[in-house]
């Protein structure tokens, strides 16, 4: 692996609102020290003018480095993730975001402009001069959208104060729950925004969206435009009225048709095949501090619906998905360590011949925070333990350390990338070809491999936070089984990466 080289990262902030539902969402670092601020243009104009609080301006500059080897991200796909020999799966890249952006907010209304510019350096995912095979021609990035887009444009009509409805519409961000099902995915260099009306009611009871949107498709040098062939909608209910808790209940609904899978754009949200899926589910989250020093989240969704395989087979989709959280912190002690334990299951499917596609669809996830931070896989075919132990050694320092077990729920599915995308084919492998590479190998160890995340983070100053990170992936029996008749076989893998943060 080559050495860390530098980088530099910003933590994100919100524009000031007349409610919690008017804000835009925060866009700040996991592993971050420190909670982000309005950003120094912000504090500085409203020090001396009070009705500058209404506007918000800023500009959020992020930067990063990343190395990766025999994980590389690279133009070979995760088909060649932890390959020993016979192909080049490192990949080192230096990736840059600016998130310029302008919001006013009055009592009953509140405006809201995002820009977006990123762009990447020597990423080995880049396409081939003058292909079409991807985004554009000259070769496009997943990580590249320039040189400015927007990144959300939004109107809100409403003030909960006053009124129970409110209503967002344009383009914005979509975050519920932990963003395991419907996030922002905002650690990629390019975020994720749906072209959405939200309908949202509120009362002393309880709260519920109501959404229709479109994703939007990032497409360099160009203005970015929603995928028109994949429709996202949901119904999102929320209530605190169980004690200690933060109870909801959701219904999301994806239809995208067999015209979604022509798309070329290198965009990570642009859907393979046809698909009409619902996913309904609930989420229970304890309350901060109603625990005294102990916290928990449960979460479970099941699926029912179509899928469309690559081929054009039409089956009925039956899939589930359970997660289970515990958490402990010792709040008085010197350094506030923390420990925490997860279970996440995503099912898999156990005969791909019976009509019946039984992997879970976790639909637009922020997948980094949850299943290893190299980013090598997502809930989908997988069953995975995740153990945590964090340190504050002062108010502005965080050190954390993670580790993951990985199995395939069932080795009759393929092994999942972190976009969703299968390593090797849809169908049965021929046992003289199982071994070769990825696919359907029944025959193979469930059990996937480990991996170790050790993860730095300084808060600067509250407008620029530093970080880095080591991950290793130490390959397990069913990557082993995998190569097992390649030169070389498999091999572990290694990923380091440092950024920054300003928020100007």
């Amino acid at each position: 692996m080559k050495p860390l080289q530098t980088t530099l990262l910003l933590t994100a902030t919100a524009a000031t609102a007349s409610s919690l539902w008017a804000s835009p969402p925060l866009d700040f670092s996991y592993s971050s020290p420190s909670r982000p601020t309005p950003g120094y243009l912000n504090e500085w104009l409203r020090m001396d003018d009070p009705y500058m609080l209404q506007w918000d301006l800023g500009i959020n500059e992020r930067l990063r480095y990343e190395g990766r080897s025999h994980g590389g991200f690279t133009s070979g796909g995760p088909g060649t993730d932890f390959r020993a020999s016979g192909v080049n799966n490192d990949n080192h890249y230096f990736l840059s975001r600016t998130l310029p952006r302008i919001g006013y907010t009055d009592k009953w209304f509140q405006v809201f402009i995002q820009g977006e510019n990123s762009s990447v350096t020597g990423d080995r995912r880049v396409s081939v001069p003058g292909s079409t095979t991807s985004l554009g021609k000259g070769g496009a990035s997943p990580e590249s959208n320039g040189p400015l887009d927007l990144h959300q444009g939004y109107l809100f009509l409403g003030n909960h104060k006053e009124f129970p409805v409110s209503l967002k519409v344009g383009r914005q961000e979509l975050i519920y729950g932990d963003e395991r099902l419907v996030g922002a995915s905002m650690w990629n260099n390019v975020g994720r925004t749906f072209d959405a009306a939200k309908l949202r009611y509120q009362n002393a009871w309880f709260g519920m969206d109501a959404f229709v949107s479109r994703v939007v498709l990032a497409e360099d040098n160009k203005f970015d435009p929603p995928n028109p062939h994949d429709n996202f909608w949901g119904l999102y209910f929320d209530t605190q009225k169980i004690p200690k808790n933060r109870t909801e209940f959701y219904i999301l609904g994806r239809n995208a048709s067999a015209q979604a899978a022509t798309l070329t754009y290198a965009s990570p949200y642009a859907v393979g095949t046809a698909r009409d899926i619902y996913t309904i589910g609930a989420r229970l989250k304890a309350n901060t501090n109603d625990w005294g020093n102990f916290d928990y989240t449960v979460e479970s969704a099941g699926q029912f619906g179509r899928f469309v395989e690559p081929g054009g087979k039409s089956e009925d989709q039956r899939a589930y998905m359970l997660f289970a959280g515990a958490y402990y912190t010792w709040k008085e002690t010197t350094f506030t360590p923390k420990v925490g334990l997860e279970f996440n299951y995503g099912s898999g499917d156990s005969n791909p011949n019976d009509g019946t596609h039984e992997t879970f669809e976790n639909l637009y996830p922020t997948n980094h925070k949850f299943y290893g931070y190299a980013d090598y896989f997502s809930l989908q075919n997988l069953i995975n333990t995740r153990g945590i132990f964090s340190l504050k050694p002062s108010a502005r320092t965080t050190l954390t350390a993670e580790g993951h077990l990985f199995w395939a729920a069932d080795t009759h599915d393929s092994l999942y990338a972190v976009t969703g995308a299968r390593r090797g084919t849809a169908t049965l492998q021929p046992v003289a070809a199982r071994g070769t590479g990825y696919g359907i190998n029944p025959d193979a160890d469930p059990y996937v491999g480990a991996e170790i995340d050790l993860i730095a983070a300084w808060a600067l100053s509250p407008f620029i936070n530093l970080e880095g990170g080591f991950s290793h992936f130490f390959h397990g029996n069913y990557i082993s089984d995998s190569f097992s008749k390649v030169p070389g076989g498999a091999t572990d893998a290694e990923w380091v990466w440092v950024q920054t943060t300003i928020n100007f």
